[in-house]
């Protein structure tokens, strides 16, 4: 058996704030082993094809139209999926209307929690297959469909079961109602946990939902239809369309919503507020991120380290809250440089399927095209590009991680959103230069700050426009916390009292 062998690490700068000591030596690997393949052999339980989910049944389009689902790990075809125009929609949403009027709005609380309850448990007792089913639909490790996508999602079913028959406590001293119809449009990166994020506030309050999945994500949507049909939801309590851009517009644009929710693009938000503008729509919009993490020289540098990665290369950056901005304090920049590109080599990227996979693919074609334009134009604007040496697999669209050091404000990949495992370092000296820093952006999702000083993390917080920050971790979520941003980020909450209160009329 081949040993590994050890060598001393490069010499590094000392922490302002008091001696280091020697430099620690390190456990250098290499290519001296390789793991072997562990793919996740669940069965996904994928049909053939799928329709659109209409008042409790799955029924072709209208029109007959019909688009592929392709898995970006390998570029497979999955399935077909149904694709639904005006005529589709208008039919899911007299589906909802006529649910809400005879059935929905007539049961109890305590009655929509049950059923609300009960998709929960469904959702774990299938969690295994639904984590397939979403790493080869979105291309994310399967370790992250299996330890956090499905768990949370159903966490959010079971926290909104709770509050269905206390909406009476949900805001002090006033009377509240469901808007009754409530149009949704999600994602593409969380396509399951965002269904839930949308899903399970609107039924706890009373509404009843047309849905339309991102088109290259829809799959394991259509699967919780079944949860639906299994746990008896009364039809047309929950309606799913899918297609493309033109079914989203027509989802947010129909008379019989009024209340729409949408998590997306910055761009695409814009464009359906621009177009609802003056219709009275109660509007949600969650939308794009750029976010600051900021690292005092006092922080503990070790968990940092695991914060930054976790915060960038989490679903292959493919997360509107990442943390793509690095402000590292300039006293320990070179020490953070190095302890980044050390931890970077340890990460693998390859099969979504394999559970050694810390990094799976791009979820589309467009999407890598757009990671690698800006990653160029970073490049030709003078930052210094560091990646990692791995192998990418040849079929299927990868992106190695990538860290850019020597970033200015003006620098592009510091001011657009990339959404893919792309990190921009940028240096402070004082705090103040650190808040102008991280404010100065269009964005205002999320945040996070690494230091000792509990004074010093609460004055951040409060200075720092952003709508989460997280103190020494990243990337925490819970179903009672609430989630959103400001400026171009959006505006309402998704989770907790105050994202119920969303889905909700106050009287």
């Amino acid at each position: 058996m081949k040993t590994s062998a050890t060598k001393p690490a490069a010499s590094r700068p000392s922490r302002a704030s008091r001696s280091r000591g020697p430099s620690a030596r390190e456990l250098i690997f290499g290519d001296l082993w390789e793991f072997d393949p562990a793919p996740e052999t669940a069965d996904p339980h994928i049909r053939s094809s799928y329709g659109l989910f209409i008042n409790d049944k799955f029924s072709p389009a209208r029109k007959g139209g019909i688009f592929p689902s392709i898995s970006p790990g390998n570029e497979k075809k999955l399935t077909d999926l149904a694709l639904a125009d005006a005529a589709d929609v208008d039919a899911a949403y007299s589906a909802a209307s006529k649910a809400y009027e005879k059935v929905w709005s007539k049961l109890p609380g305590n009655e929509r929690g049950k059923f609300i309850y009960r998709i929960a448990r469904l959702l774990q007792d299938r969690a295994r297959e639904f984590a397939v089913a979403e790493s080869l639909d979105g291309g994310k490790p399967i370790k992250e469909s299996r330890d956090f996508d499905v768990p949370t999602a159903a966490a959010h079913f079971f926290y909104h079961a709770g509050w269905a028959d206390k909406l009476d406590h949900l805001a002090p001293g006033r009377q509240v109602a469901p808007y009754g119809i409530v149009g949704q449009v999600i994602p593409w990166n969380f396509p399951l946990l965002m269904l839930a994020w949308k899903i399970a506030p609107a039924l706890a309050a009373g509404n009843c939902i047309v849905i339309k999945p991102a088109e290259t994500t829809s799959i394991t949507a259509l699967k919780l239809c079944e949860v639906f049909q299994e746990a008896g939801l009364p039809p047309g309590v929950v309606n799913v369309v899918t297609g493309a851009g033109e079914t989203g517009a027509a989802v947010m644009s129909h008379p019989l919503a009024s209340k729409v929710a949408f998590t997306g693009s910055t761009e695409v938000g814009k464009a359906i507020m621009r177009s609802l503008a003056g219709t009275g729509k109660k509007m949600t919009m969650e939308l794009g991120g750029k976010a600051a993490n900021i690292v005092f020289e006092d922080a503990p540098l070790g968990q940092a380290v695991e914060g930054i990665i976790n915060g960038i290369f989490f679903n292959q950056g493919h997360v509107c809250c990442a943390g793509s901005r690095l402000l590292v304090q300039e006293s320990i920049a070179d020490d953070m440089l190095t302890r980044l590109k050390l931890r970077m080599q340890s990460l693998r990227v390859g099969d979504p399927l394999d559970k050694n996979t810390d990094i799976g693919a791009i979820n589309s074609k467009e999407q890598l095209t757009r990671i690698s334009e800006l990653v160029k134009s970073g490049v030709a604007e003078g930052a210094e590009l560091y990646q990692t040496p791995c192998r990418l697999p040849s079929k299927g669209f990868y992106f190695p991680p990538s860290i850019f050091s020597k970033v200015t404000q003006s620098h592009r990949i510091a001011r657009e959103e990339i959404f893919g495992p792309v990190l921009s370092i940028l240096t402070f000296r004082t705090p103040e230069e650190a808040i102008e820093k991280a404010n100065n952006t269009a964005y205002g999702l999320s945040a996070g700050v690494w230091t000792d000083k509990g004074s010093r993390i609460l004055k951040m917080a409060s200075q720092l426009k952003a709508g989460v920050v997280w103190a020494n971790t990243y990337n925490k979520f819970d179903p009672s916390s609430p989630f959103g941003g400001y400026k171009e980020s959006g505006f309402g909450r998704e989770g907790g009292r105050q994202g119920l209160l969303d889905y909700c009329k106050l009287l």
